[in-house]
């Protein structure tokens, strides 16, 4: 068995250079040494050159640590749900990274057609969801109005255009009302065509206006207007075609128009969307599994869109199905469940976790004759399945504006 030869010169070659020992000092401290040259050693967050978005995953799930390097901004991890993470900053700047379009506290109903009265509403309801229950008066619109064109910034609900009968005729006001306290709306501006059975969608900074009917023109104009400030909004393109009574839902860097029940008398089942990123013209990306989803309720996760109940064109027969299509891909639409009261004309909400359809029209053809509906529905994103019946609003009304929470 061979014996080597220690050499104690070797253990006396210290320092922090190649084949060199690293030893501390008298105070037991390590020699300065460059970090980089370190390995398998866990830094326990991950650094990049962009942040993250709602899609990134950490694997360490809630309490993961984001460095951007570029700007120094810091995140951590809140939400960890798969394709929906909420990415809090804690660096220096501003903006959480979050899906901006759902809510987390209430969903709303401004303006519509019913109540004891059977008549044009300005009234603003809101409804848990943490709780289930019923709808509470907060506030009033600026005037009486039904289907106008819903909207949410992070702090304030806005609703566009719509049908009034004072004054009468379609409308071109865009109201806004605060979220932090119960109030009333305010006059925000307006956007460029007056008109009813228009739709909205929305992005972190500007609401959307999409189609709708003037003087019984059908319209494909694609309106928008900013929240930080009072002013009107403009024309940045338009639908595939003049549509009114359709449904519209906010998704990743776009906005979706789904069906319509017009141009009359021919029913349509287009998928189209618009850019929030870039101004321009709607582009058909799919299609509804049937011509019957006429003035239906929408909502949306972190990756698809959800329509709900409807009628086919002209107000002939009222259904309960709910359809989703996926936001990553042009594809169809899909049945996945149904809502507990067949009806068109209903308002809706989007949460973190499930879709809100809320009152609407369960039978007859419109404003002046038919059934008003108190229903609030709730169904999950998580897997397909049934709404069920949770709440009920203050009085039976339909045609309120779509996709307001907080």
């Amino acid at each position: 068995m061979a014996v080597n030869k220690l050499d104690i010169s070797m253990m006396e070659d210290v320092g922090t250079s190649a084949s060199q020992l690293v030893q501390r000092d008298g105070s037991g401290n390590l020699p300065a040494i460059d970090g980089s040259q370190l390995i398998n050693v866990d830094p326990g967050f991950t650094q990049s050159t962009s942040d993250p978005v709602v899609t990134t995953n950490p694997s360490g799930g809630v309490g993961s640590v984001w460095y951007n390097k570029t700007s120094g901004e810091a995140y951590i991890c809140t939400d960890a749900t798969a394709g929906a993470n909420v990415w809090t900053n804690v660096g220096a700047g501003s903006g959480n990274i979050y899906i901006y379009w759902q809510g987390s506290n209430y969903g709303y109903m401004a303006g519509a057609y019913g109540g004891p009265s059977n008549t044009w509403m300005n009234t603003i309801e809101r409804f848990s969801f943490t709780s289930d229950g019923n709808a509470t008066d907060v506030g009033d619109t600026t005037r009486a109005v039904e289907e106008p064109a819903g909207a949410s910034s992070s702090t304030h609900g806005f609703v566009a255009g719509g049908g009034s009968n004072s004054p009468s005729g379609p409308q071109n006001v865009v109201d806004k009302f605060a979220f932090a306290s119960s109030g009333n709306a305010t006059d925000h501006g307006d956007i460029t065509v007056a008109r009813y059975y228009a739709v909205g969608a929305f992005s972190e900074t500007h609401g959307y206006v999409a189609g709708g009917e003037n003087s019984s023109t059908d319209q494909d104009v694609i309106d928008k207007y900013a929240f930080s400030s009072n002013v009107s909004g403009t024309d940045v393109g338009n639908l595939t075609d003049a549509r009114s009574r359709g449904n519209c839902m906010t998704g990743p860097d776009y906005g979706y128009y789904n069906s319509g029940g017009y141009p009359a008398p021919t029913a349509v089942n287009v998928i189209e969307r618009f850019s929030f990123t870039t101004d321009g013209n709607a582009v058909d990306v799919g299609d509804m599994g049937s011509t019957d989803f006429w003035q239906s309720g929408t909502a949306s996760s972190a990756t698809h869109g959800y329509t709900a109940g409807g009628g086919t064109a002209g107000g002939g027969s009222y259904i309960n199905r709910i359809e989703r299509h996926a936001f990553a891909a042009s594809a169809n639409a899909s049945d996945v469940g149904d809502i507990t009261v067949a009806r068109k004309w209903p308002s809706s909400s989007t949460s973190t976790t499930h879709g809100y359809i809320v009152g609407g029209d369960s039978s007859g053809t419109g404003p002046g004759g038919g059934a008003r509906d108190n229903t609030i529905d709730k169904f999950a994103f998580a897997a397909s399945s049934n709404a069920t019946d949770v709440g009920n609003l203050t009085s039976d009304k339909g045609g309120g504006g779509h996709n307001t929470q907080n």
